[in-house]
C-alpha cells in the first residue's frame, strides 16, 4: 500500500515511508518508529492508518539504520541527535500539510517507545499538531516543553513496563493536567512494554493491541476529522 519518499529536512533530504488512504485523502499522521529503526512493522502500522482513512508517514530518524539487536538498539537511541529528530519531524508534518492528498490544517503525532516520546516531544515544538497519541514512550535524553503542549494527548502503557512505569505515567498525568492540559491515558494490566509490536511474541498481547488501536483510531478521528 504504501511506497518511500522523500522530503525536505536539516537543510537536506530525509527518507520516509508514505501510506495513502484508498479513497485518495485523509488526515496526516506522522509515525514514529521503536529504537529498532524504520523497520517493516513501523511501516506495516502505516499501512493500517492508511486503511483508516489517514495519511501515514514515517520518517526515517536513523537514515537507513535498522537492527534486531537490543544492545545495537539503545546504541542507536542514545546517539540520535534530539535536535535533528525533531527537525525532520518538523520536516516529516510539513510535508504532510503540503502534500495534495492531506486533508486538514493539522497532523497527528503517533508513536512507540522511543518514537512515543518523540511523538509528545513533537507536538510541544509544533502547532501544527492536532493530535498526540504516546504509546510507552521513553527516551532519557527527550525533554518534551510541556508548558507549551496545545493539542490533546493519548497514553497507551504497559502495566509491567519498566522503562515507562505507571508511576511515571501518573507523573505525566498531574503535570499535563496541573498546566490546564488534556491527557487521556490507559495502563493495560498484565502487558508488558512493546505490547503493540506484533512480530515480538514475548511481548505482543492481541487483546490490549486491539483495544489501544481502537482508541488510537477513534482519538485521532475525533481531533483530525
Amino acid at each position: 500500500m504504501g511506497e518511500n519518499v522523500e522530503f525536505d529536512s536539516n537543510g537536506g533530504r530525509t527518507d520516509g515511508y508514505l501510506a495513502v488512504p484508498a479513497s485518495g485523502s485523509g488526515p496526516g499522521v506522522v509515525v514514529i518508529q521503536e529504537w529498532w529503526g524504520l523497520v517493516d512493522h513501523i511501516k506495516d502500522v502505516c499501512d493500517r492508518f492508511a486503511a483508516e482513512g489517514f495519511v501515514a508517514l514515517a520518517p526515517d530518524l536513523y537514515h537507513g539504520k535498522i537492527t534486531k539487536s537490543p544492545d545495537e538498539a539503545g546504541k542507536l537511541m542514545m546517539a540520535l541527535r534530539v535536535d535533528e529528530a525533531e527537525k525532520d519531524l518538523a520536516g516529516a508534518v510539513s510535508y504532510l500539510l503540503a502534500h495534495d492528498v492531506t486533508t486538514g490544517n493539522k497532523v497527528g503525532t503517533v508513536g512507540f517507545c522511543m518514537g512515543g516520546a518523540l511523538s509528545l516531544f513533537a507536538a510541544t515544538k509544533n502547532s501544527s499538531v492536532g493530535a498526540c497519541v504516546v504509546f510507552y514512550g521513553v527516551h532519557p535524553n527527550v525533554k518534551p516543553d510541556l508548558p507549551n503542549l496545545e493539542c490533546p494527548v493519548l497514553g497507551i502503557y504497559a502495566e509491567r513496563d519498566t522503562f515507562a512505569s505507571p508511576a511515571s505515567v501518573h507523573e505525566l498525568e498531574g503535570k499535563l493536567r496541573n498546566l490546564g492540559k488534556s491527557i487521556e491515558t490507559h495502563i493495560y494490566p498484565g502487558t508488558d512494554h512493546a505490547f503493540f509490536n506484533d512480530t515480538r511474541p514475548e511481548v505482543y498481547n492481541a487483546v490490549a493491541s486491539a483495544d489501544a488501536w481502537e482508541k488510537t483510531i477513534t482519538f485521532l478521528t475525533k481531533n483530525l476529522r
